[in-house]
């Protein structure tokens, strides 16, 4: 019998369907999508790793290992000689956030570690694996490098605080795809057996990293549960209170307890219902002067959650209040239109790209959705590299950057280019 991997996202029997189609060789569309998989693995493997410790700007706390970010939307006033008081200026990316590595790093971390264990999973190329398991280890790890497991300095606003709680979404719009890279790597290639009884599933990935990487999502997800900047971020009524839920749930069922992931879900309902009108649409995302990237980020979080929740026993593809609010089916049929170029998008937006709602739509057609199926056609796809078929989960395919590339696909030399300056 073949074990699958225990994803939080992804589907693990799936992953194993479409790795028995490759080696099959008669799928020229999967063959397609693996060159691109390897191709960014191979990049990858003279990358990194990385660590919060490689930062030259210490953070306030004046430990290394505390991860720092800075407010990408605020700027330094015009109106003084100092700069103080920074302003906002909402969907203008300050570059001094670069003056801080980390979150270009935590970037870095996230798109090698997932590309590497889905090109290992999908080739058995033990250097994808081994490479994988060292990035794991340096950021989460190994004690001279780990990153603290908590977010107290993300996003902190110059002159102004040390941190804010709204900076949890540095990790949580992309922590869930690493979990996933770690279930897989946790897994092996082929057979089943008590993870106690293989000393190294994937290559390079021992029982004790497994381990010790579980314990640090413990600590985490404490810290998430536990810290006023957690109960602060997982109460906001737009896009970070989606991602905080999606996140804290998928921990939840990393570190082994469901029945807590279920609890979170179900917790997560009412906001679920908030963020989205009767009619389909996102209000609060609707606000922003990015208000289609905004609205497809927003969604990607519901989506993924109800990925989560599916996991957990509940059905979050079709739960809708009493009045229709908080339908995600709603909420996709709200996009597709201006997905598939049949109608203009009538909302704010500095920079318009069809294919972010890609992901979206061919999740909720994988769920049954009617008008997303008829969809799929139609829609444009992400110009960097498909990757869909490899990992068939909602990802953010378009990023706030300065120049017009995406993030989701991109290569380690695509990423440099692009100096990870997609901060919210």
């Amino acid at each position: 019998m073949t074990a699958y991997p225990q994803t939080v996202v992804l589907d693990g029997s799936r992953l194993i369907e479409t790795r028995r189609r490759l080696r099959e060789g008669n799928d020229f569309a999967l063959q397609g999508a693996l060159k691109v998989l390897t191709r960014q693995a191979h990049e990858w493997l003279t990358q990194g790793p990385w660590s919060v410790t490689m930062k030259k700007k210490p953070p306030p706390s004046g430990d290394m290992h505390d991860y720092t970010s800075q407010a990408p939307y605020w700027w330094p006033s015009q109106d003084s000689p100092d700069g103080k008081p920074y302003v906002q200026r909402d969907g203008k990316t300050n570059p001094e956030v670069l003056d801080y590595t980390d979150r270009v790093y935590w970037e870095k971390v996230f798109a090698s570690s997932t590309v590497l264990a889905l090109a290992w999973f999908y080739t058995e190329n033990e250097a994808y694996a081994r490479h994988a398991g060292d990035i794991l280890r340096a950021w989460f790890i190994t004690p001279e490098t780990r990153m603290n497991p908590n977010l107290s300095h993300a996003q902190l606003i110059p002159h102004a605080n040390t941190g804010r709680f709204i900076g949890i979404i540095d990790f949580s719009q992309a922590y869930t795809s690493v979990l996933d890279a770690a279930s897989i790597l946790a897994t092996g290639g082929t057979g089943s057996c008590s993870p106690r009884d293989i000393p190294s599933r994937a290559p390079g990935w021992s029982y004790a990293d497994a381990e010790g990487f579980r314990a640090w999502n413990v600590d985490f997800l404490a810290w998430l549960t536990d810290s006023p900047f957690g109960r602060d971020e997982r109460a906001q009524r737009n896009n970070h209170g989606s991602f905080a839920a999606m996140q804290t749930a998928a921990i939840a069922l990393f570190v082994g307890d469901a029945a807590r992931a279920r609890d979170e879900v179900l917790g997560a309902l009412a906001h679920v219902a908030e963020n989205i009108a009767p009619d389909g649409s996102q209000p609060e995302e609707l606000r922003r002067t990015r208000s289609w990237h905004y609205s497809t980020f927003n969604l990607v979080a519901l989506t993924r959650l109800a990925c989560v929740a599916r996991k957990a026993g509940v059905d979050l593809w079709n739960f809708a209040g009493p009045g229709g609010e908080g339908s995600i089916s709603r909420a996709v049929d709200f996009l597709i239109p201006a997905a598939t170029s049949s109608k203009a998008w009538a909302f704010p937006e500095l920079d318009f790209k069809a294919y972010a709602a890609a992901d979206i739509i061919r999740a909720a057609a994988d769920a049954g959705h009617r008008r997303a199926r008829e969809a799929v056609g139609r829609i444009q796809m992400p110009p960097a590299g498909d990757l869909w078929l490899l990992r068939p989960a909602p990802e953010q395919l378009d990023a706030v950057k300065v120049d017009k590339h995406s993030k989701c696909g991109l290569g380690p030399r695509q990423i440099e280019r692009s100096r990870s300056l997609d901060l919210r």
